[in-house]
């Protein structure tokens, strides 16, 4: 198998940035001047204070998440003939090895789309990991099954063609294996 590598993509992680930072600001809005965002809708000011920290807590963690995305040198994405070494998102792990994948199934939460890679050892993926990412990963296992993911919106390269090409691979590499 030719090594295929695909690189981190600067602009979507430039605007993942820039969205986490319209965020962040507005959160401290709401937390300094929660009367002002008083509505029909949202008419408690101590809510609107509370889903401030909420924003600022998440959507800076994004940003700082994304701040070192856009230094990082390391390849978004490499598949190779030992299997796919990910680092496109947050809980990335590293090389996920082909004799451990049984399943790949693309799922999607609003508008972005990623993959769950099922494993027959999550806990080995798992163990490679502590602290945030674990407890990031422990969610992904408790509502998808899997705690490994790939998304495409930190590379360059397209979703729908990304998951046609790992699905591709895995049915290649499933047929050099032995006792499979």
């Amino acid at each position: 198998m030719n090594k295929i590598e695909i690189p981190l993509s600067k602009s979507k992680i430039s605007l993942l940035l820039i969205g986490a930072l319209v965020f962040v600001i507005l959160g401290t809005l709401f937390l300094i001047t929660p009367d002002t965002f008083i509505s029909p809708i949202f008419r408690n000011p101590q809510a609107i204070r509370i889903a401030g920290i909420v924003a600022v807590l998440f959507f800076g963690a994004v940003g700082v998440y994304g701040f070192k995305k856009l230094f990082d040198k390391t390849l978004g994405l490499t598949i190779d003939e030992n299997g796919i070494t990910d680092n496109t998102n947050a809980t990335s792990v590293g090389l996920i090895d082909w004799n451990d994948i049984v399943e790949i199934r693309a799922e999607q939460v609003m508008s972005t789309k990623f993959l769950m890679i099922f494993t027959n050892n999550p806990d080995k993926y798992m163990e490679r990991v502590n602290g945030f990412k674990r407890k990031l990963m422990q969610g992904n296992m408790k509502m998808y099954g899997t705690p490994l993911s790939i998304t495409s919106n930190t590379l360059k390269y397209n979703f729908d063609d990304l998951q046609r090409l790992i699905k591709d691979k895995l049915i290649e590499q499933k047929e050099k294996m032995p006792n499979r």
